[in-house]
């Protein structure tokens, strides 16, 4: 039954994988004005027109996977950076560690598994309808000599990885240093972020900083710049480029509708107005308060320090700079496009206050996960949904719904809940006080993984097979045993959720849900913007689902190596989806 359900569950998914790239092969042919969200068209800020229909722009073609393929490593590195291929490299690592795991897993393991005899009860001609611990360690019985093929495959891997992490690393490390060579000195390499600066009583900021640096670094310290709060200030340029908009739309409309009607009751009593006589009175206006608004700012108790010399920066940075820890606090400064302003005005309190904060909302998040993954794996036990929902009884009996919910549901449900935490951790990251978007990302892409490893894996394993029996709680030395009989259990439901990502990662290159948010802000707005933003890969989710499915593939080399193949395969679809999405 549970092979039949993953199987089930495979045709589904890689019907939508082919449905998905079948599409997106036919949107790229399109004329230019349907506006596309592929990144490769977003990037050359142009589509190839036609004049006349041409049925060859209804077939689907494999060529973007070919020009997807053909940069070198130094053309990806030339145009998206060096964070683009190093996520790339974490796919080749993956793929190639696997492909070695999935030679010996599924020609050594694999058999060894199955002709293992810890399973009397096997009815070769009916194999579909059996269980996965088959093919796992589960058919091999303690003690036997069979197992010196397992215990030998994991210390081939083990040479392997470290191997491979060895050579990556020493790629990645010169590819880095190559890149801090060949990049000219920075302002923000010679910058330090100052904040929590005491206020004194009779002087400005600007005269507190210039006085204490002067001071302590008189040969090393330039000049400062005093942040100010622009939250008005930053509305009004908003206002005004909004509005700018507006008066160049409808001076590229003709010279008849530049004048709108209004003050109107059911169409009669209409007033015209010169519309663009309108807005340009406004934007002076607005002119006005901005000049108003930049002599009345409030300032900030936080600076960007500069000084002469790399030397002296780092100097200032390593250094406490009071006896009281939470005074003159000092920070590496951002990139001037990295920075992120609205946390500069916190003091160290609120930010250490924030993120007691934010514990207690992830710990929060995390019991609500539980509660659904629980319902998840209550999914794949037939039985247990039975007792749980007992009108579904005579459902349950058809083959095919059978197959549906306990192969393809739980894996669906667990993807689609998924896909808002994420954003969640962006949102925790966010109130942690940080002050640029790559300490943001970095955070959430640490609170991302600890939640895959610890809820996806751990919470599934222990949650499937454990729902009864909370003693496991009461008990915790015998959670190594336990794992070594309920993680072998799950192999099915894993398989499953790789299969179940292979459409998730496929949904990446029509990304259908920004492209409806889009087509509706640009139709809707009264403010409509010709700008076309490339939509950026969200590494904060996933490079730790890269890693989580490693973990996977690691574990279940052993115990279920039949894993490895799906894997494999969603590896090399996310190595041809991510290089055409960086490309």
């Amino acid at each position: 039954m549970i092979v039949s359900a993953l199987l089930t569950s495979v045709g589904i998914n890689l019907g939508l994988c082919v449905l998905f790239f079948v599409l997106y092969s036919i949107l790229r042919k399109q004329p230019g004005n349907i506006k596309f969200y592929a990144p490769r068209l977003v990037a050359e800020g142009r589509a190839r027109q036609r004049s006349e229909f041409n049925i060859e722009s209804l077939l689907p073609s494999p060529g973007w996977v070919r020009k997807a393929l053909e940069p070198s490593e130094e053309d990806l590195l030339a145009s998206c950076g060096l964070d683009a291929v190093v996520f790339m490299r974490i796919l080749i690592f993956s793929l190639r560690v696997f492909s070695v795991a999935a030679v010996v897993g599924i020609c050594i393991l694999l058999p060894v598994n199955y002709l293992g005899d810890q399973l009397r009860d096997i009815d070769f001609s009916d194999l579909p309808n059996k269980s996965l611990d088959l093919f796992s360690i589960s058919n091999v019985k303690d003690g036997s000599n069979r197992l010196w093929f397992h215990f030998s495959a994991a210390y081939l891997i083990t040479g392997v990885v470290c191997f491979l992490l060895y050579f990556e690393y020493k790629n990645i490390s010169e590819k880095r240093l190559a890149y801090f060579n060949a990049s000219k000195p920075q302002a923000h390499h010679f910058t330090v972020l100052v904040r929590d600066i005491p206020k004194h009583e009779g002087g400005s900021l600007s005269d507190t900083v210039e006085r204490f640096f002067m001071e302590y670094y008189p040969s090393t310290y330039l000049s400062h710049v005093v942040v100010h709060r622009t939250n008005k200030l930053r509305g009004l340029i908003t206002d005004a480029e909004n509005l700018y908009r507006r008066l160049a739309h409808l001076k590229s409309r003709p010279a008849t509708s530049q004048n709108n009607c209004c003050g109107s009751f059911l169409g009669l009593f209409q007033k015209k107005v010169d519309l663009a006589g309108h807005y340009a009175k406004k934007l002076e206006d607005l002119e006005e308060n901005v000049r108003t608004e930049q002599l009345a700012r409030e300032e900030v108790p936080a600076a960007f320090v500069c000084f002469k010399s790399r030397y002296g920066a780092a100097t200032a940075l390593h250094i406490r700079q009071s006896l009281k820890p939470t005074e003159w606090v000092t920070e590496e400064a951002p990139e001037p496009q990295d920075v992120y302003w609205p946390f500069f005005s916190t003091s160290f309190m609120q930010r250490w206050m924030s993120k007691v904060v934010v514990l207690v909302a992830s710990v929060l998040l995390i019991v609500v996960f539980l509660i659904i993954v629980a319902f998840v794996q209550g999914l794949t036990y037939l039985d247990q949904l039975e007792i749980w929902l007992p009108f579904l009884k005579k459902v349950l009996t058809i083959t095919v719904v059978s197959q549906v919910i306990t192969g393809y549901l739980p894996s669906l449900i667990l993807h689609f809940v998924s896909s808002y935490v994420p954003s969640i951790m962006k949102l925790f990251s966010t109130m942690q006080g940080y002050i640029a978007h790559s300490e943001i990302e970095k955070s959430a892409c640490y609170k991302m993984l600890l939640f895959t490893i610890w809820i996806l894996f751990f919470a599934n394993v222990l949650t499937g097979s454990v729902t009864s029996q909370l003693q496991i709680i009461l008990d915790p030395k015998n959670i190594p045993s336990r794992l070594a009989v309920v993680v072998p259990a799950q192999a099915s439901f894993f398989i499953a959720y790789v299969v179940t990502s292979w459409t998730s990662l496929s949904s990446e290159l029509t990304r259908m849900i920004p492209l409806i948010v889009d087509l509706i802000t640009r139709n809707c707005s009264r403010c409509k913007s010709d700008e076309l933003q490339i939509p950026s890969i969200r590494y904060h989710s996933e490079i730790p689902r890269l890693l989580a499915f490693g973990l996977l593939g690691l574990v279940y080399f052993i115990l279920a190596p039949l894993i490895l193949l799906f894997l494999l395969v969603f590896f090399c679809i996310g190595y041809i989806i991510y290089r055409n999405q960086q490309i």
